[in-house]
């Protein structure tokens, strides 16, 4: 019943996060905001908040919500190259999958034909 309510709360507070990503990317975080940001990013971990997706992750569509897809040939699976919002979870309770961009290796017929070609 506790890990519950504290997922409802850590879940109404993702929006928040998400402005604070935003803020971070567009260089408007002062001093003030950063310290208050970094408590806030804090102690939501200790209350079990965690990431979910990261740049080089094997992509798995449980966790992750595919927005683009591209071939890469710098890749040997489907892996998360971009993430363009951040997911979370609580113990094993996802509270929302991560936007990521994917890249996939060219086809091995795709890749064959481009050989002989």
């Amino acid at each position: 019943m506790r890990q519950i309510a504290v997922a409802n709360v850590l879940a109404g507070l993702l929006p928040v996060l998400d402005a604070i990503d935003r803020a971070r990317e567009h260089g408007d975080v002062d001093p003030g905001l950063r310290a208050v940001a970094d408590a806030l990013e804090t102690q939501l971990a200790t209350l079990g908040l965690q990431e979910v997706g990261a740049p080089g992750e094997p992509f798995d569509p449980t966790h992750h919500e595919a927005i683009s897809y591209q071939r890469s040939d710098e890749v040997d699976r489907p892996t998360c190259t971009t993430v363009l919002r951040r997911g979370y979870r609580v113990g094993e309770h996802l509270l929302r999958a991560a936007q990521v961009t994917v890249s996939e290796p060219p086809d091995r017929e795709e890749a064959q034909t481009s050989a002989v070609t």
